[in-house]
């Protein structure tokens, strides 16, 4: 039996930029952290007393003989990838999928990582992010870049180069104590709404063509937020420009934002937050806000309809948490 713990991870610069069509051409970079909220996936043999030969258990339960009959995309798709065969699959998670955290990235990290424990075999986190892209853009056939898999695999506060050549991923190197002040300083809210983001990843594709300035301008403040974190500049600039880059993204699509969202956006602010953004693809989930300490309490109370979600750094990435071996021999041929 294996048991993989992954992370979510927020995005704070650079979204969009990530999308293979645009940084081919222009480059592109984003900053994002994870924080201690996971995803869990665990994966065994399953034993052979059932009329079925695969179970799986995530939103709803599968039960069925034929991989190609399996109903969820990706798990169908890494089991035909990794030739897995007579497994029961459970999935959990801290935190609803569809909410613009990157959930649906970190399961396919995670599954991948299960597999490959399950097959008694290593896989390096490149190797993890590598094959997590392949599998939702190629294999299944999703839209969307590809910061997420990295940033699930590797962990950590990072600023990611995106290039026609590959990727790079550069921990930001900041004190202990600015890093906690920059944590202690952001509030992160659930909307309440979700979305599909491969479909309003698919419209700002759509669009990338007549929005690269704007993904030119949000690419150059990966540099200032960059340099904001690793000199001695005041933090409340980072909230600053946090402000800004949501206001560039905004523009791109309007599915990105609706009147709900720019409501509670303008009541943060109104409260104290110095800025702030919607995570993820657009359309709904959860709000990162910068916020003073002195204001934390007054921003709590302007947003008490809607939920609070605590969080910390973590800088893991995916990992095996649980591990045993186990006698198996497929009758596959």
């Amino acid at each position: 039996m294996i048991i993989t713990k992954t992370p979510f991870r927020m995005s704070f610069f650079g979204g969009g930029t990530d999308f293979q069509g645009f940084f081919n051409e222009h480059g592109g970079a984003v900053i994002s952290t994870t924080f201690d909220k996971y995803c869990y996936v665990n994966v065994r043999h399953l034993p052979r007393f059932f009329d079925y030969s695969t179970e799986l258990c995530y939103s709803k339960i599968e039960r069925l003989k034929a991989i190609e009959s399996i109903e969820h995309p990706a798990i169908r798709e890494a089991m035909k990838f990794l030739d897995m065969h007579e497994i029961r699959l459970n999935y959990e998670a801290d935190l609803p999928a569809r909410s613009g955290l990157g959930t649906s990235s970190s399961f396919a990290v995670g599954m991948l990582n299960a597999f490959y424990g399950l097959k008694g075999k290593y896989a390096d986190k490149k190797k993890l992010a590598d094959e997590a892209i392949y599998l939702e853009r190629i294999l299944c056939k999703e839209n969307g870049g590809i910061q997420d898999q990295i940033a699930a695999s590797f962990g950590g506060l990072n600023r990611i180069n995106f290039s026609a050549d590959g990727y790079t991923v550069n921990p930001i190197i900041i004190s202990t104590e600015r890093k906690e002040q920059l944590n202690d300083n952001l509030m992160l809210f659930f909307t309440g709404f979700s979305r599909f983001s491969s479909d309003i990843s698919k419209v700002q594709q759509s669009t990338m063509k007549e929005k690269t300035k704007q993904l030119l301008e949000m690419l150059s403040l990966v540099d200032d937020a960059e340099k904001i974190l690793t000199s001695k500049s005041d933090l409340n600039e980072f909230g600053k420009i946090l402000d800004y880059t949501w206001k560039l993204k905004r523009g791109i699509t309007s599915k990105i934002s609706n009147d709900s969202i720019d409501a509670i956006y303008t009541k943060a602010r109104k409260a104290g937050a110095i800025g702030g953004k919607l995570l993820g693809a657009g359309g709904g989930g959860f709000l990162l806000f910068y916020v003073e300490p002195d204001k934390r309490t007054l921003v709590k109370e302007a947003m008490k309809d809607i939920l609070y979600v605590p969080f910390k750094f973590e800088d893991g990435g995916t990992r095996i948490i649980y591990y045993t071996s186990e006698s198996y021999e497929s009758k596959v041929q």
